[in-house]
């Protein structure tokens, strides 16, 4: 098997986006009081598997190769991390270039995903890969116990404490992994929901990390593709700061993720598994 080579990102990937030292803004008063604030970076991100474009996403502009290794493996692109080779990184004004090397075998796959797309588009059932993706057939996750309740205690303040860029910019979501001992081990943000639970799955992946020993955080609306990602990324464990929906607790339910939402001022609730019946 081909050995992973991880490379940074190259040093003017951020410089090349990031004013250094803020944005200038007016007051809305009758003084016109002016400013300078950092606000959230933001850049367009496509990548391409072996040549072939596959997508283009807006990112924040760090953690990339974490991104792109979840993403591949979130969105069903590759089976393993195992699967990419390379990544490489490349500036272009205000967008980066992802170019990845994956396995043959991964390669195939991706396109005849792209194939069968391409070939009912015309045909008037042309939303039904388009379902296959939104409900796709997922993985049943072996089960695990849910976290001690001190390992959610005063979380949410450790949580924005853990978030560097939220507190330099806001604007950004997070996605954290809390180990078994309960600290917070990994914290990965970003403009987009998904994109920071794809960084924490790609960071998780590529350190090895044991998942089973704790579970993961996201700071934004728990919505069935971060359960899809999370199932896929064999996460024992997903707990959300907002509620989730039904459908998000059905799908938790059934595939054996447990899922759990910390309130504002209530203690945890545990949606999956489902509470026996009194």
């Amino acid at each position: 098997m081909p050995c992973l080579i991880a490379r940074p990102a190259p040093a003017d990937v951020r410089a090349a986006v990031v004013p250094a030292d803020g944005y200038a803004y007016a007051e809305l008063t009758s003084l016109s009081d002016t400013g300078r604030a950092a606000l959230a970076d933001e850049v367009a991100l496509a990548i391409a598997y072996n040549g072939l474009s596959q997508a283009v996403m807006m990112v924040s502009p760090g953690d990339l190769e974490d991104f792109v290794h979840g993403f591949s493996l979130g969105a069903g692109l590759v089976e393993s991390i195992d699967d990419i080779y390379d990544i490489r990184l490349t500036p272009h004004g205000d967008a980066i270039a992802a170019e990845v090397q994956v396995s043959s075998r991964a390669f195939w796959n991706l396109k005849q995903q792209r194939r069968q797309l391409a070939g009912n588009t015309g045909c008037g059932l042309c939303g039904v890969e388009a379902l296959d993706q939104a409900l796709p057939s997922l993985p049943l996750l072996p089960g695990a116990a849910l976290p001690p309740a001190s390992h959610l205690f005063d979380l949410r303040d450790r949580i924005d404490a853990a978030q560097q860029i939220a507190r330099r910019s806001g604007a950004v979501h997070a996605a954290l992994f809390v180990d078994g001992d309960g600290e917070i081990r990994l914290c990965r943000e970003d403009i987009g929901r998904h994109n920071a639970l794809d960084k924490l799955v790609g960071a998780l992946k590529r350190q090895r990390l044991d998942l089973r020993e704790g579970f993961a955080v996201v700071t934004s609306r728990c919505s069935l593709e971060l359960i899809h990602k999370a199932v896929r990324a064999g996460l024992p464990t997903l707990v959300s700061l907002s509620a989730p929906t039904a459908l998000t607790v059905q799908w938790a339910r059934e595939h054996n993720l447990n899922l759990i939402h910390l309130p504002h001022r209530n203690a945890p609730r545990v949606y999956s598994p489902a509470p026996q019946a009194v």
